[in-house]
């Protein structure tokens, strides 16, 4: 009998401390308390958070961020389908939800090389359009989405990923088309659509010079020309060998010298080997799947834990430098389970780049990082 006793004693206490292992976290500060008094705190979601598909998800991100940005449903693939036809029902649904709780809604994205409305560069005969009809169908595109969300959106990424790493402009449709000024045209139109709300450059791999370069550059040319801007976003695709955090800060001081505010909009940790020549954020490239890039399907070994906490702990440690002129940080995604990099740029991977487990809970780097702002 005593025997028993002691085993089921020895199970109960042994419960009890599992127990307590899945609920400590929970007892974490929520990062919106944290850090929010300095700057937005946020989560790029999907439709199926706002559409009550995934309730775990949705209470993690009323719990822990004061933002949102749509991944995907307000780009103009998905809400401009057709020259005369807008879709807002998806982008509507997630700024419903955002007012509903309470939660700062960013715009993502108005003009962007990748995934914009199909018909935008041709013609009816497959033909590309010539300069002033792209330019009419880009103003009409900005102009009905920025009105449409007008009182609803805080900011817009107006232009998205403009320049190459080396500093040049990337050869994208609109910038062959109309040349450099489609950025000063774009951001002509959103203000011109509501002229409250915040105008954003966005881009990965802005720790690079001449990237940094460039958009300094452009930053003075549109404010030359009378033109606002409120802040340039360091999309922040990290990894764990990757940016060099000595170039990313002198990125973040260089933007601040330019007068605008500096966001890490998209930010996460990658921590699995690329393939060789593999770069930046540029979501065509794609590489097949093999077991060398996907070491860690049943989670991270003790070294590269070690080191995602790192590697967190010292981007943090900049943004806590910089909090005066860092106004936001939104991650991409909400749990290592919705990331983007379990598909990309090799497609099935599991990936560990959020600070919350697929299970929802914060890891313990998350701790490390709030002691950073009390």
């Amino acid at each position: 009998m005593k025997k028993i006793m002691t085993l089921v004693v020895g199970l109960l206490l042994t419960g009890s401390t599992f127990a307590q292992k899945a609920v400590a976290p929970a007892l974490y500060p929520a990062l919106k308390d944290v850090m929010g008094k300095y700057f937005l705190v946020g989560a790029a979601v999907n439709t199926d958070l706002p559409a009550g598909h995934d309730p775990q998800a949705e209470t993690l991100v009323k719990k822990q961020f004061n933002q949102v940005v749509a991944e995907n449903c307000m780009k103009g693939e998905k809400n401009h389908p057709e020259v005369n036809r807008f879709d807002f029902a998806d982008g509507d649904q997630l700024a419903d939800w955002a007012q509903k709780n309470g939660k700062t809604l960013i715009g993502h994205c108005l003009v962007w090389h990748s995934q914009p409305p199909k018909w935008m560069f041709t013609d009816a005969n497959g033909k590309t359009v010539s300069r002033e009809t792209l330019i009419g169908r880009m103003y009409n595109h900005i102009m009905t989405v920025v009105t449409h969300y007008k009182g609803k959106v805080k900011g817009w990424d107006v232009v998205n990923e403009a320049i190459e790493d080396d500093g040049s402009y990337r050869q994208s449709p609109y910038y062959k088309i109309i040349g450099p000024e489609y950025i000063e045209l774009a951001f002509q139109f959103a203000h011109e659509a509501d002229p409250n709300v915040e105008l954003y450059l966005n881009d990965y791999s802005m720790s690079k010079p001449g990237k940094r370069e460039t958009y300094c550059k452009i930053i003075r040319n549109l404010k030359a020309k009378g033109l606002r801007i409120d802040a340039i976003g360091m999309q922040s695709h990290n990894g764990y060998d990757y940016p060099d955090y000595t170039e990313y800060e002198k990125s973040i001081e260089a933007f601040a010298n330019e007068g605008v505010k500096v966001m890490l909009t998209e930010l996460d940790m990658n921590m699995l080997p690329n393939p060789q020549g593999f770069g930046g954020a540029e979501i065509s490239q794609k590489f097949e799947l093999q077991k060398k890039f996907n070491p860690y399907v049943k989670g991270l070994d003790k070294k590269a834990q070690k080191l995602f906490n790192q590697r967190y702990l010292d981007l943090f440690k900049i943004v806590e430098r910089h909090k005066d002129v860092i106004s936001r940080v939104t991650f991409w995604g909400v749990n290592d389970g919705h990331s983007w990099l379990n598909g990309w740029p090799v497609p099935g991977r599991t990936n560990y780049p959020l600070l919350f487990d697929r299970d929802n809970q914060p890891k313990p780097v998350v701790k490390d990082i709030e002691k950073l702002f009390e």
